[in-house]
């Protein structure tokens, strides 16, 4: 998925804010799933970060085109890992490792059923 900097995005030096690329990788996510039709919140419950890793590699600046791509690393019965990379052209900016933790709507962790892991596997 492509993303344009904005100037809301950066610092008063137009560099991209640090918790920023976070974002631009939720919103990679999100759109997965919106390219399929469907919301992110899905009629069993919804998926909440659990665990989150990132590694910043260079900065992104005002008006740079990002590429942020996904991978699916480990799927787990009530979770899964993914994986993904923020890009400037060849260049990686930034890494998330991010655990996904799926819920019902009481907010309590639940198995993930077959027809979601099918879906999880066809988006990522």
């Amino acid at each position: 998925m492509q993303i344009r900097v904005y100037y809301e995005d950066t610092d008063t030096g137009g560099v991209v804010y640090h918790s920023n690329y976070l974002n631009f990788c939720e919103r990679a996510r999100s759109e997965a799933f919106y390219a399929h039709g469907i919301t992110p919140v899905l009629e069993e419950g919804h998926f909440v970060a659990r665990r989150v890793v990132g590694d910043f590699f260079k900065s992104a600046k005002l008006g740079d085109l990002l590429e942020v791509k996904s991978e699916l690393v480990k799927m787990k019965a009530a979770s899964f890992i993914l994986k993904q990379h923020i890009f400037k052209e060849t260049e990686k900016l930034f890494t998330l490792e991010i655990t996904l933790a799926y819920i019902n709507f009481d907010g309590k962790p639940q198995k993930i059923d077959k027809t979601t892991k099918e879906l999880l596997l066809s988006l990522f």
